[in-house]
């Protein structure tokens, strides 16, 4: 199921900008930039997850995350904010915020941040059957994986690999924590075996293997994952 994602971000550009990479990601994305209405909708509507602008028009972030708590409404919120003093940021989680990102930021920082809201907020042992990484979906239960709807045929390594890239979008990977958190190698060791089966696992996922959209390599540090 499509995970729903309201932005209440009042600067035009950035709020386009931040609709436009989301949905490309695949979330379902609705938007305003007021905040009494969004306020409406989020007592009317269901959303998986509430990316909010601290200040805002009408009503200010930091209002209205209180208040959605106040009502019992446990939806994760994402807290955006330009304020960089430690007080501040300590006030919008106490509130109720589950997390912030100060403004200017990565736009990729902000999607791994979404994707950790949202695993965390999953309830246990429901809906944690299914990942889905743009092109990539996985069905956790039945350790099967599909690319753009076609089911691929992955070694029991390259699996778990996969997993662990979907599961941390965006952070970059070294060949030493693969080793530990992949093949469970508690200490460094000599061996290629990493760069082997992320050469295996591009040649099923890949569009075309040898410029890999999805595993990237980092020059010097490892390896990372990129959704879309």
């Amino acid at each position: 199921m499509t995970q729903r994602i309201l932005l209440v971000e009042d600067e035009p550009s950035l709020q386009l900008t931040l609709t436009d990479r989301l949905r490309s990601e695949g979330y379902e994305v609705a938007s305003e930039t007021d905040g009494e209405e969004a306020d409406r909708r989020l007592r009317t509507e269901s959303f998986d997850l509430v990316v909010l602008d601290w200040a805002l028009p009408g009503k200010t972030g930091l209002d209205l995350c209180r208040d959605l708590r106040q009502r019992g409404d446990e939806t994760p919120v994402l807290m955006l904010t330009a304020r960089t003093q430690l007080t501040d940021r300590v006030v919008g989680l106490k509130i109720g915020a589950d997390d912030y990102l100060t403004k200017p930021f990565e736009t990729i920082e902000l999607l791994a941040r979404i994707e950790a809201l949202l695993r965390r907020s999953r309830p246990r042992g429901a809906g944690a059957g299914a990942s889905t990484a743009g092109r990539i979906s996985i069905d956790r239960p039945g350790a099967v994986v599909a690319v753009d709807g076609e089911v691929v045929e992955l070694s029991a390594l390259e699996y778990k690999l996969l997993c662990h890239f979907v599961d941390h979008p965006g952070v970059v990977q070294s060949r030493d924590l693969l080793l530990d958190q992949v093949w469970g190698y508690e200490h460094a060791v000599q061996t290629r075996t990493v760069d082997v089966h992320v050469a295996s696992l591009r040649q099923k996922i890949e569009v075309n293997a040898s410029r890999p959209a999805h595993i990237v390599t980092v020059h010097g540090r490892g390896y990372k994952f990129v959704p879309s």
